[in-house]
């Protein structure tokens, strides 16, 4: 099951799919874990959890991290089927998914926080997750090593996260925090409104430097324009490199039985959108 068909804005299509897969590769596993996972998250995004809002950044919404979290989910289920090592175990899966529904927790703001959107937390958003994540698994009783499992997981999603800095426990761990890194990247990339949703992330980012005080200089996207135009290169100098060696090129787990993968695919059919229609870059 690959391709377009779920509809990553149905969050119960995306459950089901997720706990299809973790039955599949732990048919003695426990029986809610996914349901439960799935329900905290959605809490925490839907403004029910703690004193926190609901989401209100527009990009790194509920539906990001659902486009993840299928992603993360099939690859390993991919690496699983291949047999490949470290073995997945079960708590590692566990963990993984949980790594990956909260690793956008970061953008939460507070009910006191009346300033701006969440998007204005783009700059640590890693570090916030990271700390949402052990207070939530905490309540919900996971030991301190989970936690710190989560939360290793978590920092590979950091645009400039130093990889070899992150304390991981074992090679599985780093190995199911690369493949949460890479299904966090191919994920939304692969998505059919993707080149649509630039303008969204465009208008994150500002806010984000407006908020830390940065103001438009080198380096810096001066419209939304100009970040489609650079996505072709953004994909082809940082994640297309960054997926083959940082992570170890797990994403090759992604693929279906006659070696075709669905999400490069796809990603490569929206760069060549935005390289072959200029007029697509400021649409």
């Amino acid at each position: 099951m690959h391709g377009n068909d779920v509809d990553t804005k149905d969050l119960q299509a995306v459950r089901r799919v997720v706990a299809e897969i973790y039955r599949e590769l732990f048919p003695s596993g426990h029986g809610d874990f996914v349901q439960n996972a799935f329900q905290w998250a959605t809490d925490a995004f839907g403004g029910k959890y703690s004193d926190f809002q609901k989401i209100d950044a527009k990009y790194h919404d509920l539906e990001h991290t659902m486009q993840g979290t299928l992603a993360f989910s099939r690859l390993l289920r991919g690496y699983h089927r291949g047999r490949a090592t470290p073995s997945l175990t079960q708590r590692a899966f566990e963990l993984g998914l949980l790594a990956i529904l909260l690793h956008d927790t970061g953008y939460l703001k507070r009910q006191s926080d009346t300033e701006g959107t969440g998007a204005k937390y783009t700059l640590v958003h890693v570090s916030r997750s990271a700390d949402f994540a052990a207070v939530l698994l905490t309540e919900k009783g996971f030991t301190p090593a989970e936690i710190k499992s989560v939360q290793n997981m978590i920092r590979c999603t950091g645009v400039n996260a130093d990889l070899a800095s992150i304390p991981f426990s074992s090679d599985l761990e780093r190995v199911v925090g690369y493949a949460l890194a890479t299904a966090d990247l191919v994920g939304q990339m692969a998505a059919p409104d993707y080149i649509e949703k630039l303008e969204i992330l465009y208008q994150e980012f500002e806010e984000s430097n407006r908020y830390a005080g940065k103001p438009k200089g080198p380096g810096m996207f001066q419209s939304a324009a100009e970040l489609r135009s650079r996505t072709p290169q953004f994909w082809e100098s940082y994640v297309r490199p960054k997926i083959d060696k940082d992570f170890r090129g797990l994403y090759r787990f992604l693929e279906d039985p006659v070696g075709r993968n669905p999400y490069i695919s796809r990603i490569e059919a929206n760069i060549a959108r935005l390289q072959q229609n200029p007029r697509t870059a400021v649409a």
